[in-house]
């Protein structure tokens, strides 16, 4: 069953629904203003990042699952604060002090195809 996502459009509250095919409903009582201008938000449904049908919570099977879900719902902003973030040891580790008697390795250039 399909999870479908709506924006009242007095209170600009956004909800989703949970219906079987049969119990569809256009446009349903928006949970906090209980009004019935609400509109369906179809980009939110179906336009994910790898272009797949969103899953419902009960339906995650797995972290990979979890993982997508919870990217897809970010903003831009936030993905690079939490990749930077997260990268930012690999910066910061150049010009640690290393023991004595230890040298650095230089990598060697990098072999370009043609």
């Amino acid at each position: 069953m399909p999870t479908y996502s709506y924006l009242c459009c007095r209170c600009s509250c956004k909800f989703e629904k949970f219906y079987s095919f049969n119990d569809y409903t256009e446009s349903p009582k928006c949970e906090s203003c209980h009004s019935k201008k609400t509109e369906r938000r179809y980009v939110e449904d179906v336009g994910t990042i790898n272009s797949s049908i969103k899953k419902h919570s009960s339906e995650l099977k797995t972290i990979g699952d979890l993982a997508r879900r919870n990217s897809d719902e970010m903003s831009d902003d936030y993905k690079h604060f939490l990749h930077s973030k997260h990268n930012e040891y690999k910066e910061t580790g150049k010009d640690d002090p290393l023991p004595t008697g230890a040298s650095r390795i230089k990598k060697p250039p990098k072999t370009k195809w043609t």
